[in-house]
């Protein structure tokens, strides 16, 4: 569990973002398409992978407790697993998404996605502009982890 980290999902998203065709892969049969990567999601039972867009925002939650798709993004941190982000993220999404620094505009929706024992969530997060041309470690350098459970965005580029 040490070698997990976020990383992992960062490596996932990279390539999603530069290839269509395996975004579509990683969606429709995201264990499969991470373990052709090399990498094992374990034991979840259901891993479902979710994309961000101009019209809508995923953020993730488990109210009952702590379940995260550690076998990808590794631990937890602690807010995660707080009673103040698991109640107010779900009454208050857009609120709880401003105190991280995540301003959207109104006409993007937001879905809060409760995570289960059963279900675990990944967020392919909006490719920041001015990365054409990235490759795919440069662009999974940008991906963060809050980026993939939809409370983040990803870094932006350096500009020269």
């Amino acid at each position: 569990m040490d070698a997990r980290n976020p990383a992992l999902g960062a490596k996932g998203v990279a390539k999603a973002w530069a290839d269509p065709q395996f975004k579509q892969r990683l969606v429709d049969d995201p264990r499969g398409t991470l373990a052709g990567m090399g990498i094992e999601v374990g034991a979840i039972a259901e891993l479902c992978v979710v994309e961000n867009t101009d019209a809508l925002h995923h953020v993730v939650v488990c109210t009952l407790c702590s379940c995260y798709p550690r076998m990808i993004l590794g631990i937890p941190p602690a807010w995660y697993k707080s009673t103040a982000y698991r109640s107010r993220v779900v009454r208050d999404p857009r609120g709880v998404l401003g105190e991280f620094g995540v301003k959207l505009p109104e006409s993007t929706a937001v879905r809060v996605l409760d995570s289960t024992a059963d279900l675990r969530f990944l967020v392919i997060p909006r490719r920041p502009d001015g990365t054409q041309g990235m490759s795919e470690d440069e662009l999974a350098m940008l991906v963060t982890r809050d980026s993939m459970i939809g409370c983040g965005l990803p870094r932006r580029p350096e500009t020269p």
